[in-house]
């Protein structure tokens, strides 16, 4: 028995110590409307924004195909529409093919919000993976010049698991942030903290994305609250009012990203969007530990 517990000692002295857990964060200062509300979506129609579908194979994506993507078109009627749920009018992604639907307007210092949530669809050939979606934010350039798909623009992840993930979609973006290693994650296994170093996740590289604070969804079938703070070339992503990203230095081709048109994504799973509402700001909300 003796042995035993000097055995067990013995162990227990070599094993690492498990890290603290990460305290969880709160908003502080949250600023006040600087002017009126808009409104990205009238209930109605999709008269204000424009679709852009890339290939009716989504599996082509990042093959870089000899081929056309579809483009804009009627058939992007088949994949962004306007519907009705749960009694209330809602834009339906359908996510069977892959694109973007991009509101006209150049927006700059604001707090977007706006409600998502998972319908039951998946689609090849993610159709066995995590839901996937995306706000992007600061699109700007020719449609579907990433990957023949998507406009350019920073993202705040929509994908279960990650949601406020920050990716640089196109190779011109980059952002940066505070981030850990974490070896959980799939490379480049970054974690926004802020208590990290100073990383730089560039579109098209081997450090494309930096994984979220912390994992603030609700269950499937229940909608989700998006608070997006940006103001120059810095943003805040908030889900369900928790921050789980900031990020600073955003940049296209070297040079400050400041404002854009409001992107949302079709990538493989049925997603609805409602109350999509922007106020402008003149000031950013601070990151704090509870």
């Amino acid at each position: 028995m003796l042995k035993i517990l000097a055995f067990t000692l013995a162990l227990a002295a070599a094993a690492p110590a498990l890290a603290a857990p990460a305290p969880p964060l709160a908003l502080a200062e949250v600023p006040k409307p600087a002017g009126p509300a808009t409104s990205l979506f009238n209930g109605r129609d999709l008269k204000a924004w424009d679709a852009w579908l890339g290939y009716a194979d989504p599996s082509l994506t990042y093959k870089r195909p000899p081929i056309a993507p579809i483009g804009a078109g009627p058939r992007s009627a088949e994949i962004f529409k306007v519907v009705v749920e749960d009694g209330r009018p809602a834009i339906h992604v359908d996510g069977r093919i892959w694109g973007g639907l991009v509101h006209r307007g150049d927006f700059r210092d604001y707090h977007l919000r706006l409600q998502y949530k998972w319908g039951k669809g998946r689609w090849r050939p993610r159709e066995a993976q995590a839901p996937n979606n995306g706000l992007l934010y600061h699109s700007h350039g020719a449609p579907g010049a990433v990957w023949g798909t998507w406009s350019q623009a920073v993202e705040f992840e929509i994908m279960t698991g990650s949601i406020g993930m920050v990716v640089p979609v196109g190779e011109a973006i980059s952002a940066t942030t505070t981030a850990v290693d974490d070896p959980a994650l799939i490379a480049p296994k970054l974690r926004f903290s802020p208590a990290g170093r100073a990383t730089t996740a560039r579109g098209g590289t081997a450090l494309w994305n930096i994984e979220a604070y912390s994992d603030a969804e609700k269950p499937a079938g229940e909608w989700n609250t998006l608070d997006l703070y940006v103001l120059g070339d810095r943003a805040i992503h908030v889900v369900n009012g928790v921050p789980v990203m900031e990020v600073r230095d955003l940049k296209a081709d070297g040079a400050p990203l400041t404002h854009g048109a409001i992107q949302l994504q079709s990538e493989g799973a049925e997603t609805f969007f409602r109350d999509l509402v922007l106020e402008p700001i003149k000031s950013l909300p601070r990151i704090v530990a509870k």
